[in-house]
């Protein structure tokens, strides 16, 4: 073998060594990008399922078990009292209710005896008579919506308060639940049987009241009011007013109060509503009397307020179930006029009992066949379907967690019924609807999570942060897409390489600034300044566009020895001393504009004339400052593109005569419109998730308004601000995923849709 054929073998076998290694280079590359793609995918995919998992319990329906059941006979002690279904009168069960853990029940006899029970077995736990009555029997009920607070009218016109308590102890992992009784004052009403009453105890003032409708058909408002000292040397004053004469003749048969003792209501058997302003004990003020069935031969049989006091329930002869309050009304002479607001899926035969929880807005109903219904009054839905064995429901109790139903039929059988609800206040309609909420005029889109009091309604729609997310994103793009464009032309077609060079990487830099930086500058230091030059902020537009034009046309006069000295793209720096020049100018006109259109005070003329309330951190800030934030990304990739446009394009138009401008216009931007479309959608992408500028540069208001002079609160901001305060599991941390996961519809059918476009436009255009 020649030394020739030799190094010609050693050169193929390098060659071949060298292929082997590429394609070994080329195949891990090949495996890595794969797998770091693949990665991505099943993050997101994961991230997505994550999101899904935790909003959908939002969607489940209400889990319930009967626990037990038992004929409340067969306890010894109550063995001797004999039921008559026939007649409400002889039915002994007075009242029943049940603890928070729902171990221990009880019921009261009309004979005054409370007896505790197992409500595991139907077992007496203890017993406690009711000695204030002293051998009175007890003819009426009460009970207030914290499921505490009982009252009972007697045969002889007595009304007796009385408050359970359970003591909690443990030994090891056991739990011992010790039931209490306090008896309050027994006060007279009547020289009559009390049939129905109402009574509550008002802590703030101090004041007591009850209303009782007697046997002898007289509505009687009583009220005990604390003496004006504070050693206790007087008596409670009774203050007793009789109001039959207001009923017209009707005959009652509900009564309900509300907890601060200024609303009275009477429901009567021909339909009607009456109310009484009770808030001056002495003088009971008669306000309206109020058709609340579809017939006059329709009885409501059912009264009672949601937690709060504030909606009150209605039940009536025909099984409906309704929700009524009070709402704003000129025409009324307190200016409120109540109204029905949810008319609920009725019940099958006339409704026997309505309970209202004691944590919610959610409340239980019962009719004559055994049925009993399960509501939110918020969102309007029949949550839960039960039913006893087809007796009538005579005696019901909802738990004090929700968590449980206690009902007493007119065989004396107990039923315990476990509930599951834990977001009984989130379906379609809420999270996104119009839904009428307690105290408002009509039927709004609302976010208020939180409120002050444990008698909060949640207003969880959806809607208002989608809204602000693309409110906040189109202001955004209203003020980047014009300058991000224009600007990406100029720097790609007429400005000279060597500024290209430089200009491009300083414009890609601020994409590197911090969004919180940009907020905190745009809500404490811009804001303050725009405030006081709007007038000047909407005239630098003008003033720049007439500058800049004359500009230009002063500059086609300039002879071409001048014009010669600057090389191509140069000459757009004259314009760095116009447009510095037209700002001062407009700055200059904003007070002269201000005193001369606006007269002296542009907050006022905007807010007398336009009705509109300017706020300091408004769309207006949010759109500078995420505008700059998108600009970087829009500019990138919209000069990418129409750099990238094949130079012969370009090299023909001029050829065939046209000029620069027209060649940027009509040849190059069709062509790298894809691009640009992608550029846009990309950046809107961008406006969409933001968070810390919409956080920091707005009121973070949820309202629905397109104006520039309010604020808005996105889906991103919300959760970062709602987040942190959550309870984990709770319904307000579960509509925070949903709003996440809507966050990400939004991106993906943006991107959906910017692809299609892009395609089409590519295709259109690429044949160019």
């Amino acid at each position: 073998m020649t030394a020739q054929t030799r190094l010609k073998k050693k050169e193929t076998q390098r060659a071949s060594s060298g292929i082997r290694r590429r394609k070994l280079v080329d195949f891990i590359a090949t495996v890595v990008v794969s797998t770091g793609g693949i990665a991505v995918i099943l993050s997101i995919l994961a991230i997505l399922v994550f999101i899904g998992i935790e909003t959908v319990p939002l969607f489940q329906g209400v889990k319930s078990e009967l626990s037990s059941s038992f004929i409340l006979k067969e306890s010894p002690e109550l063995s001797s009292y004999s039921i008559d279904t026939t007649d409400d009168k002889t039915f002994p069960f007075i009242a029943t209710g049940l603890e928070e853990y729902r171990e221990v029940g009880f019921v009261v006899t009309e004979d005054g005896l409370l007896t505790f029970l197992s409500l595991k077995d139907g077992k007496t736990i203890k017993q406690f008579p009711l000695t204030e009555l002293e051998g009175s029997t007890i003819t009426s009920s009460f009970v207030s919506v914290n499921n505490k607070l009982y009252s009972f009218g007697t045969n002889d016109g007595f009304i007796l308060p009385v408050r359970t308590n359970y003591k909690i102890n443990f030994v090891g992992d056991k739990r011992t639940i010790t039931p209490e009784v306090t008896q309050g004052r027994l006060f007279k009403v009547y020289d009559a049987p009390l049939d129905i009453i109402a009574y509550e105890e008002s802590d703030e003032e101090d004041v007591s009241a009850a209303a009782a409708y007697t046997s002898t058909g007289n509505l009687i408002f009583v009220a005990l009011v604390a003496p004006e000292d504070d050693f206790g040397s007087e008596e409670p004053k009774l203050l007793n007013k009789e109001l039959t004469d207001q009923l017209n003749g009707s005959k009652v048969s509900t009564i309900e109060l509300d907890i601060a003792i200024e609303n009275l209501f009477v429901g009567t058997e021909n339909g009607k509503i009456f109310h009484w302003d009770v808030s001056d004990r002495e003088n009971p003020e008669f306000l309206r009397a109020i058709d609340a069935t579809d017939s006059p031969n329709t009885a409501i049989t059912s009264l009672a307020f949601l937690l709060g006091d504030r909606s009150l329930l209605v039940g009536d002869e025909a099984g409906n179930v309704s929700v009524w309050f009070e709402v704003p009304d000129s025409s009324s002479p307190t200016g409120n006029i109540l109204t029905r607001i949810h008319q609920l899926s009725p019940l099958e035969l006339p409704i026997t009992n309505i309970t209202a929880s004691a944590r919610d807005r959610g409340f239980v109903a019962s009719d004559e066949g055994g049925n009993i219904n399960l509501y939110h009054a918020t969102s309007g839905q029949l949550l839960k379907e039960l039913k006893t064995d087809g007796s009538a429901v005579r005696k019901l109790s909802f738990a004090p967690k929700s968590n449980g139903i206690l009902a007493i039929d007119d065989k004396g059988k107990m039923y315990d019924w476990e509930l599951d609800n834990p977001h009984p206040e989130t379906n379609l309609k809420t999270l996104f609807g119009k839904v009428w909420y307690e105290g408002y005029k009509k039927p709004e889109y609302v976010w208020q999570s939180t409120g002050g009091t444990d008698e909060f309604e949640p207003k969880l729609s959806l809607t208002p942060l989608a809204f602000g997310t693309l409110k906040g994103a189109l202001y955004a793009l209203f003020f980047a897409i014009p300058i991000s464009i224009f600007g990406a032309i100029c720097v790609s077609q007429f400005m000279h390489p060597s500024l290209r060079n430089t200009i491009k990487p300083i414009i890609e830099i601020m994409a590197a600034l911090p969004s919180v930086v940009l907020g905190f500058l745009a809500g404490l230091w811009l804001a303050p300044i725009i405030e006081k030059i709007i007038p000047a902020v909407f005239t630098i537009p003008i003033v720049l566009t007439i500058f800049t034009l004359i500009t230009v046309g002063i500059w086609h006069f300039v002879p071409r020895g001048i014009k010669g000295r600057f090389k191509p793209g140069l000459e757009l720096f004259i314009l760095i001393p116009v447009i510095i020049l037209g700002i001062l100018v407009s700055l200059w006109l904003n007070g002269p504009i201000e005193s001369a259109i606006f007269g002296g005070s542009y907050k006022e003329w905007f807010y007398s004339v336009l009705g509109l309330q300017y706020d300091q951190r408004n769309s207006l800030i949010v759109g500078f400052a995420m505008g700059f934030a998108v600009i970087p990304i829009i500019f990138t990739i919209s000069e990418d593109a129409l750099s990238s446009v094949p130079k012969h394009m370009t090299a023909g138009s001029l050829a065939l005569g046209a000029n620069r401008w027209q060649t940027a216009i009509r040849v190059i931007l069709p062509t790298a419109s894809p691009g640009i479309f992608s550029a846009v959608m990309i950046g809107l992408g961008r406006a969409i998730g933001e968070t810390m500028i919409v956080l920091m540069a707005t009121g973070n208001t949820p309202i629905m308004d397109w104006s520039l002079f309010n604020g808005f609160r996105a889906l991103s901001a919300n959760i970062a601000v709602e987040i942190p305060e959550a309870p984990h599991g709770g319904t307000l941390y579960r509509v925070l995923f949903l709003a996440a996961l809507l966050l990400f519809f939004f991106t993906f059918f943006i991107n959906t849709v910017a692809e299609i476009v892009r395609h089409r436009l590519r295709k259109k255009y690429g044949q160019l």
